[in-house]
């Protein structure tokens, strides 16, 4: 009974494997197409469910209004300019604050992995400050920097440095030891071995850790804009909020979203243009 019970389960097609199969012999186009359409459906769910859940009373319309209220609101500020203001000062920021966390970190984090006195002398230091929030040194920033520019284009540096530094030590000190044994049979030098073997191998670690800081970047800086701040994103869903214009604020949130998304997408296709050696 048993080895019979065994034959049948064995004998019984396994619906994850069926559905493997069909997936490994479809086409990519139309892997594509169904990975598309199912995100699309999900998108869709959630828009259906936040139109419905106020007009059902399932929640306060005044708090969570439908959707088409929010994207009518969202559309009156792109029109008139409004949001592009708020938009441009936000990405401005950001921008600068990423380029000069990228710039700093990812040479030092280089230099970490590769240089064992280095490492030794900056080890201690930074795990002290990589284990601190972001936004628990903010009021620090504001009380050396002020509650302008500086301040809020300095935590944005601090909240993207450390995963960039961090992916950047792991990717330089992880690199397959047979390439570094291969770039020494070749008599490469120390700077043309980082340079043509170590490096480019470190370069997909080293984009993980850019691609968070990319969402960091917006994160930390709405924050931010929060406090002291006259224009931004962070500002516009802070002053919807305490004046109850509560659409403009879902409005703001929805575009802050859409940035997020659009800025992680082109880092990955960033990712794919430079790292275009490595199989598919």
């Amino acid at each position: 009974m048993p080895s019979l019970l065994a034959e049948k389960t064995e004998a019984r097609p396994n619906p994850r494997q069926e559905e493997a199969v069909r997936a490994k012999g479809a086409s990519p186009r139309r892997r594509r197409a169904v990975t598309l359409a199912r995100g699309a459906a999900g998108l869709l769910t959630l828009a259906v469910i936040w139109e419905a859940a106020p007009r059902m009373g399932l929640v306060d319309s005044y708090f969570i209004p439908p959707l088409h209220v929010v994207l009518q609101e969202w559309w009156s500020m792109a029109t008139d300019g409004e949001l592009l203001k708020h938009v441009k000062a936000s990405l401005v920021r950001s921008g600068i604050g990423f380029s000069l966390a990228i710039l700093i970190a990812i040479p030092l984090g280089a230099a970490i992995a590769w240089y064992r006195p280095v490492r030794e002398f900056f080890q201690p230091v930074l795990e002290l400050f990589r284990n601190t929030a972001a936004l628990a040194i903010l009021p620090v920033f504001t009380l050396l920097l002020g509650i302008g520019e500086t301040s809020k284009i300095a935590i944005v540096v601090y909240a993207c440095f450390f995963p960039i530094l961090l992916s950047t030590i792991t990717g330089v000190a992880t690199v397959d030891p047979q390439l570094l044994r291969s770039a020494k049979v070749l008599n490469l030098s120390a700077v043309a071995t980082f340079r043509k073997v170590v490096f480019p191998a470190a370069l997909p670690t080293i984009f993980t850790g850019i691609r968070i800081s990319g969402a960091a970047a917006i994160l930390v800086l709405i924050a931010a804009e929060m406090i002291g701040a006259t224009a931004g994103l962070g500002f516009l869903i802070n002053y919807s909020q305490f004046n109850f214009l509560i659409p403009k604020m879902y409005a703001a949130i929805i575009t802050t979203s859409i940035i997020g998304v659009a800025v992680n997408y082109a880092l990955v296709a960033l990712e794919r243009r430079f790292s275009r050696w490595r199989p598919a």
